[in-house]
């Protein structure tokens, strides 16, 4: 992913209006996408589903799609109140491994309830 300011959580929360497209952009494949306006986003399947999960530096992550995800802060318009805004200069790597999501330098381990 480019560098920037990005949003990380449950993706549901803040694309409301594109919520029908990025499912069908996802379509249970985990991983980075791009919709049909140029905005990307990475997105994973959580290990238990909906809930709550931490990461590393104790952050909370509200989950009702079963999904975590990160997309620019730009892309959304506002800094939501919930999940974790993250700033990165530089580019970095997203992934999914046995439960375990990272986002740069953000590890949030979903088989963890």
């Amino acid at each position: 992913m480019s560098p920037g300011e990005y949003w990380i959580g449950d993706l549901c929360y803040v694309m409301d209006d594109e919520w029908d497209e990025v499912c069908s952009v996802f379509n249970d494949k985990d991983g980075e996408y791009t919709m049909s306006d140029g905005k990307k986003f990475a997105m994973y399947s959580t290990f238990y589903g909906d809930g709550a999960y931490e990461d590393q530096h104790g952050n909370i992550y509200g989950v009702d799609s079963g999904t975590i995800g990160c997309i620019k802060v730009s892309d959304i318009g506002y800094k939501p109140r919930m999940g974790k805004i993250v700033s990165f200069s530089a580019p970095f790597k997203t992934s999914e491994s046995n439960g375990i999501l990272n986002f740069g330098n953000i590890c949030i381990n979903t088989k963890l309830f």
